[in-house]
């Protein structure tokens, strides 16, 4: 039976996803403290301190990828520098990765548009059902999360099949195919690196088809009254093989490291890179998926584009375990195998809770 708390919990939230007017519209209507729904326990684990020292924030892996095509030596340090990133960090920053800086704050320019409309237009792409072309909604695990995000999203799977323009929202569609198309070339030259530092040929990502879909993620972070109280993201790890994070600068973005929390630095026209679970997995740990979480303020709002690499989801017999050449008598598979859709739909049904969906999946 369930609790007057549990109920009265689920009541609040049911109202304000009815209203669909998402955080941004809690801000508008001049909101001044927390709704309950929001207030997120996580928001400060004594067990795990901010670092904010200028030494450890120098130390944020920062790679730049002019020339990995056409330099073996300049790959070879890139690759070096991609396998020791992944394998202690899960994350990493690209400069020189040919997005030119205009697309990127065109991109940027894009989100803030589609979150600058009227409300009753923005009502009209608010839904959850995850069959539409574009899901708009304020998060995507409302109902079963411990707490509530301070962040709107919008949702929308760009490839391997193209949408067309009249497909998504007006103010943003353009930017949203070409950058699209852009990050997909990025993608294909990541993977190959990935591959390398795993040992591997170079194309054996891309033949497994780690490159070929792309899920993005329009985020929205409103000005929080009281940020102390809740998260933009709670601390969670990506579902996918591997995400390319374009942010407006503002920060926000932390990553769990040895236990400390590490604010990512802004670097102008750098791209935030991370090891997602499929990725962990199919690597059988070479490379890991590291826990991160997005911390809100009070004076400006942010907003980010996510491009989730995890193949077709028209593939859903796709199976994916262990490389078959990183497992060995010495190393055994760590993981059964799984689809993609086996893996999203446990993922996203578990919600952000705090707690690894891949070990669901160790074997």
């Amino acid at each position: 039976m369930a609790s007057p708390n549990h109920k009265s919990r689920e009541s609040e939230v049911k109202a304000f996803d009815d209203s669909k007017i998402g955080v941004k519209g809690l801000v508008e209507n001049g909101i001044t403290q927390v709704p309950k729904i929001f207030i997120n326990p996580q928001k400060n684990d004594p067990q795990q301190t901010l670092t904010s020292d200028i030494d450890a924030q120098l130390k944020f892996p920062l790679l730049d990828l002019e020339g990995v095509g056409e330099d073996p030596i300049k790959r070879r340090a890139v690759v070096d520098g991609v396998r020791e990133a992944s394998a202690s960090w899960g994350f990493f920053q690209v400069i020189n990765h040919g997005i030119a800086e205009g697309v990127m704050e065109e991109m940027i320019d894009g989100v803030r548009r589609f979150f600058a409309q009227d409300g009753e237009e923005m009502k009209k792409w608010y839904t959850r059902d995850m069959k539409r072309r574009v899901v708009y909604n304020s998060n995507f695990d409302l109902y079963s999360a411990p707490s509530a995000n301070w962040r709107d999203t919008v949702y929308c799977e760009m490839a391997p099949h193209l949408p067309q323009p009249h497909e998504l929202p007006a103010v943003c569609s353009d930017i949203m195919i070409e950058y699209t198309k852009q990050v997909l070339q990025l993608g294909r030259t990541l993977f190959q690196i990935l591959s390398e530092a795993l040992g591997l040929k170079a194309d054996r990502l891309i033949d497994m088809k780690c490159a070929e879909g792309i899920a993005m993620l329009l985020h929205y972070y409103p000005e929080c009254p009281q940020p102390e109280l809740t998260l933009g993201t709670s601390k969670h790890a990506d579902s996918d093989f591997l995400t390319v994070l374009l942010t407006d600068q503002v920060q926000g973005l932390q990553v769990l490291h040895r236990n400390q929390w590490f604010d990512v630095p802004s670097v102008p026209g750098a791209l935030v890179v991370n090891i997602g679970d499929l990725l962990q997995l199919i690597s059988n740990d070479r490379f890991i998926s590291a826990e991160h979480r997005v911390v809100v303020n009070s004076s400006s709002s942010r907003v980010s584009v996510a491009c989730f690499f995890r193949n077709d989801p028209a593939r859903p017999t796709e199976v994916y375990g262990p490389i078959e050449e990183l497992v060995s008598e010495d190393d055994p598979p760590r993981y059964r195998a799984t689809t993609i859709e086996e893996y999203v739909t446990y993922y996203n049904s578990k919600g952000l809770d705090g707690a690894s969906a891949l070990s669901h999946f160790r074997i």
